[in-house]
Order: C-alpha cells, then structure tokens, then sequence
C-alpha cells in the first residue's frame, strides 16, 4: 500500500465499521474516534446531541484566525424490534434508509438484555403464490428468527431494542475494501487522514474535526454541531454513489480516481473553486460531481445555520451504499485528506471575507 492509506487508518476504519452506532445509539464510536483523533488534537468535547467535537488550533491571530469545520457523520442505518409475536419471532422496522430488499437471509444481532445472534427469514418461494413469487419480500412480511422459545426470546428482548445486519469488514483486491457503515465512518478516516496531514503544515486556521451524529435520520448533529461553532467555512465529508453495473455514468463516480468536489444550491462556487485549484496544484487526482437536491448530507444543514455559513461537499466514491457490502477504494480517502489539508493551509482571514463577495 506504498502511497496509499496507512495501516493504521485502514486499521482504524476498520473497526468503525464492525463497530455498532445505530442512529441515536453512536457512543461506542465516539469513543473510539476520540481516542484515535487524541494525537492530532487539542481539545474535545461532546455536546449535548452527541457529536465529537475535536480542535485542532492553528497559528493565526485570535482576532482574525478563520474557523473551519470538518463535518463525516457515525453514525448507522439499523433496524428495530417492534414485536414479538405469540411463536418468538421478531417483526420489525428500520432506522434509516435500508434497502429492505437486501435484508432477507441476513445474519443480525439484536441489542437486548444480551446480544442475541439471529437470522432474518421469510416465506420461502416453496410455499409463496403465483403472484408472491413475481415481487418483492415487504418488509412486513419479514421477521428475525433467534432460534429460541416465546419465553426465551422475551425473557431477552424489549420492543425498541435495536438490530445490527451482521458483518465483518473484508478486503478484496489491491486498495478496495467492503464492510457495513463505510457511509460515513470512511468520511470520518478522511478527516483523521486531514488531521495527520496538517502536523506537517502550516495553518492559520482553527480546524473542528466533527463527528456527527443521527446524519441517517435528518442531518441532526450538524444542525446542533454547527449552531454551537458558527464556523467560517464548512465542509461537509460523506459518500457518493461508486460506477457499477446498471447506473449511469452521470449518476457515479469512480472508485480509485480521488475525491468528489461536488456542485450544487448547497456549495460555495467560491470553496468550489478553491479545492479543485488546490487539487491540481499538489496534483491530487479529483472528480467532479453535482447535487441539485439538498437532501443526502450534512452539507444542506450546515450552509443554512443561523445566518448561513459558506459550505462545500467532498464524497468518497462507495459502492451498494446502505448495505452491509458497501465497497471502496481507500486511496481516494488518502487523496482526499490530502486535498483538505492543503486546502486549510492556504485559507486566511483575507479568503473567508471574499467569501462574502459574489
């Protein structure tokens, strides 16, 4: 992996990834953010939502040091029990966006009293009809068998205990690596890869490192992070649609290639402007994409926090996203805490007020 991302921020993206954090439920990953970020940090704290809030001090003037954001979510897409039935078996709903066509067959465990090994069944085609067999399994036609009595299973689980699909972060060939939850702990690796770049530069800016929370359900913690920081400039780190087999050109990016310097109603043309220079000064390879919708990232909640704060949106090409084989090359997690670190570098007071002129 000469070049490419350390050993041990593969390492630590990989045990975000096998790590738990359902929507709401983020503390484990928390704290394992904070202790990795430690060494490139000043200062942390947690705020009352939830959201790691890390600084990284820089060496301008306290009068005019410019404050940027950082913004990757941890947290996951999951599901939830909401019965139990009279037989033990479990019926439940999501928390985020599931696919739920990819559910069935899947290995989980349920976060009850204990963690509880279980598998998600459904009517097999054997026993469907006609017209059963030519759709889709709905999700309330799912349940999760734990493979033991009614008295066991509520001896163990409540309604509202939360449910994790089960699987282990693997690599595949050279730089590409699949796992659940790479959407968005990837992005919270671009940022440690960011914080690791910048010991060897100069900034004259304060840099928040921010792990959001509850990104699946509403961009909650970069509503409440922003708010509490009012920062300069935002930069919201997320993941992008990876080209694959039946979707377009226009709709993806490739894996390998570098970031995504994205477009939009959400971005600064200006921030825009400046990371893709950045890019081809330090020869960073980057790819372009564009969003008309303000949905999908942390980008729509914090450009539009309290007066409004200049934003841009930097994404990792990711594969089968929100599944638990989503799929990417960590290359472009390398190049892109390549592009933010220079890019911070070169931002001073001077830039952020030309922000403000169109």
């Amino acid at each position: 992996m000469e070049g490419g991302l350390s050993l041990e921020s593969k390492d630590f993206l990989k045990s975000l990834s096998n790590k738990t954090g359902v929507s709401g439920t983020e503390e484990e990953i928390t704290k394992a953010v904070k202790e990795v970020f430690g060494d490139y940090i000043d200062e942390s704290r947690t705020d009352a939502l939830g959201n790691l809030i890390t600084l990284k001090r820089g060496e301008g003037k306290e009068s005019d040091k410019p404050q940027i954001m950082l913004a990757a979510h941890i947290d996951e897409i999951g599901l939830m029990v909401k019965e139990i039935d009279e037989k033990g078996f479990l019926k439940f709903t999501t928390v985020g966006g599931i696919d739920q066509r990819t559910l069935v067959g899947q290995e989980v465990l349920v976060y009850g009293k204990e963690v509880v090994k279980g598998i998600i069944g459904a009517k097999p085609p054997h026993v469907q009809d006609k017209k059963e067999q030519k759709q889709a399994i709905k999700l309330k036609d799912m349940y999760i068998d734990l493979g033991r009595n009614v008295k066991e299973v509520k001896g163990l689980v409540e309604v509202g205990d939360l449910i994790v699909v089960t699987r282990e972060f693997c690599d595949l060939e050279g730089n590409r690596v699949s796992g659940k939850s790479l959407d968005d702990r990837a992005g919270v690796t671009m940022v440690l890869e960011c914080l690791k770049e910048l010991q060897r530069l100069k900034h004259a800016s304060d840099v928040y490192g921010v792990a959001t929370v509850q990104e699946e359900v509403g961009v909650r913690g970069a509503t409440t992070s922003t708010y509490g920081i009012v920062p300069d400039i935002g930069i919201a780190i997320d993941v992008c649609h990876g080209e694959m087999p039946g979707v377009s050109d226009e709709e993806t990016a490739n894996l390998g290639e570098g970031p995504v310097i994205f477009l939009g109603p959400q971005v600064h043309p200006k921030l825009h402007k400046k990371l893709k220079r950045i890019a081809q000064e330090f020869d960073i390879s980057y790819q372009i994409g564009t969003s008309t919708s303000p949905r999908g990232t942390d980008a729509f909640a914090i450009q539009v926090t309290r007066s409004g704060i200049p934003t841009a949106l930097v994404s990792i090409p990711l594969r089968y996203m929100h599944t638990s084989v989503e799929t990417l090359d960590l290359n472009d997690i390398k190049k892109g805490g390549r592009l933010l670190a220079n890019f911070i570098s070169q931002v001073d007071s001077e830039f952020v007020e030309g922000l403000r002129c169109f």
